[in-house]
């Protein structure tokens, strides 16, 4: 899905309303019946009890957009409450008729046009719900003030106890550049309309947007196929399509056999982990070969997975001696991941290099086959087999002989270089992770600050090495796997915490995350 700038969004809304003659009214209508059915979803999904919406509107867009969520939570037998951000009075156009619309709904609408107005606001009445976030729009230059501000005070304050959703782009952040420059709503969603803006996904923003979802207010596709833009957002319905129904007469032949090598004394969990997420990706076999010692245990953890003793250096990592016994079996395997407890020992290293000298199928390289390359990034495109890397920021640096916080600084710059120097596709995991390929880049924002956590990232490596092993080219393998991996974290975060999150309560809310889309 397209990224696009504030002015490209507001063509496109000027080029349906004049050329495809649809009403401006409509689009309103559209984005307000969006963020109720987007506050609904949000509601089920961290089982709140609480039925109070408590809605707070700007004059302008922004504020019709909520003028008619109001309406259609009303509908749904929401308790709702709207504040206005100023005087009715000055409501003009479409949010006017949408004001009135609402009005005529019985729902009331209390006016604070002055700062005054929100500090003496206590916000009692309203714990364990949602507020939202509709003061605001793209139109912000500078900071926010007067009343906007001490409403974006006062959202924030009950977001303490409640969560809070924002309209379009969370009030006070400008919606190109993705700073801000005073008071700041943070949302726990963004629901943002026709396409996500430029601004929401800078790191400088992350921070505030939360989840992030976009609402199809229905521009027209003739439209939106003319828009250029050089970065996309990993959506949902992009990934849906990556995985159409199983025929009925599949069996476990028809969706690959994934190889799984790494594996160390001391890190035997990476390589569970990465089986779990690699079988919860749907192949149908996933073989695992380990340093002899830790066969037992990692059988006995994952039971679905055939597990492979293998000789042992002195520190308790794979020898590359193993190689030649997996070498003459390539033909039966679909894919290979290598990494996960790997340890960067010389002998695993030359073994991680005989892969990619003989591999003719899809190989993901994880942590320490990643690290061994230190420095010397441009060896990975010496292969014959397609490729995807999945480094964090750390990693990445290592590869690049960079500092972490250069690759953090230039994240995008960064991701796209690295698929140049090693002609493989790119995950540059973190708040945003980047998926990049020659010529293509996106990201995705789905996942939690909760993932943040030991083990994440071995489940990832896993899923991607799964979908490979399915069939799926190293790109689409590679995006699939990182929204999938963030919605499952999401799910997992909403259901107990983000502080309590696991790696293994992520792969747990793995099935519900494919059901979104996919049987």
């Amino acid at each position: 899905m397209k990224i696009v700038s504030t002015q490209q969004i507001r063509d496109l809304d000027r080029a349906a309303i004049e050329a495809y003659k649809v009403p401006g009214s409509l689009l309103m209508e559209r984005a307000g019946r969006g963020v109720a059915a987007g506050v609904i979803r949000l509601i089920k999904e961290h089982g709140l009890d609480g039925k109070a919406v408590l809605l707070a509107a700007g004059r302008g867009n922004n504020g019709g957009d909520a003028f008619v969520a109001a309406r259609y939570l009303s509908e749904e037998g929401f308790k709702v409450s709207l504040l206005l951000a100023g005087d009715r009075k000055s409501l003009r156009g479409d949010a006017l008729f949408h004001f009135k619309k609402m009005l005529r709904a019985g729902i009331c609408a209390e006016e604070l046009s002055a700062e005054s107005d929100w500090r003496e606001l206590s916000g009692e009445g309203l714990s364990g719900s949602v507020v939202v976030d509709g003061i605001l729009g793209t139109g912000l230059e500078g900071k926010a003030r007067g009343a906007a501000a001490a409403a974006i005070r006062f959202i924030n304050a009950l977001a303490r106890k409640n969560l809070a959703v924002a309209i379009d782009v969370p009030s006070g952040i400008n919606s190109d550049t993705g700073r801000a420059e005073g008071d700041v709503v943070r949302a726990d969603l963004t629901l943002t309309m026709g396409l996500p803006k430029r601004g929401l996904i800078e790191q400088s923003a992350l921070e505030y947007v939360g989840q992030l979802q976009v609402v199809d207010i229905g521009f027209p596709n003739e439209l939106v196929t003319q828009v250029k833009a050089d970065l996309e957002l990993i959506a949902p319905e992009d990934v849906a399509l990556l995985f159409p129904p199983r025929p009925r007469i599949a069996h476990k032949g028809s969706y690959g056999h994934l190889l799984i090598m790494g594996g160390a004394e001391g890190y035997s969990g990476a390589m569970t982990l990465a089986a779990m997420g690699a079988l919860r990706s749907g192949p149908g076999l996933v073989s695992v070969a380990v340093p002899e010692r830790l066969a037992p245990a990692i059988a006995l953890a994952v039971p679905e997975a055939m597990v492979h003793g293998e000789r042992e250096t002195g520190s308790g990592s794979l020898h590359s001696s193993c190689w030649a016994k997996w070498k003459k079996r390539l033909p039966n395997f679909s894919a290979i991941l290598a990494g996960p407890g790997m340890t960067r020992h010389a002998e695993t290293g030359r073994l991680v290099k005989m892969i990619l000298r003989d591999s003719r199928i899809p190989v993901v390289l994880d942590a320490d086959a990643l690290n061994i390359f230190e420095g010397r990034a441009a060896l990975l495109a010496k292969r014959e087999c397609p490729l995807v890397i999945t480094p964090h920021p750390g990693e990445m640096a290592r590869l690049l002989a960079l500092s972490t916080a250069r690759v953090q600084a230039r994240r995008m710059r960064t991701a796209k270089q690295s698929a140049r120097l090693t002609n493989a596709t790119v995950v540059l995991k973190g708040a945003g992770t980047l998926v990049a390929e020659k010529g293509r880049l996106q990201i995705n924002l789905t996942g939690n600050p909760g993932m943040a956590s030991g083990g994440m990232g071995d489940v990832l490596a896993g899923l991607a090495g799964g979908f490979l092993a399915q069939g799926l080219k190293p790109f689409d393998a590679a995006r699939a796997s990182v929204y999938l991996h963030g919605r499952a974290g999401d799910m997992a975060a909403a259901s107990s915490s983000e502080s309590s999150l696991m790696a293994r309560d992520l792969i747990a809310c793995l099935p519900g995350a494919f059901r979104e889309f996919r049987r």
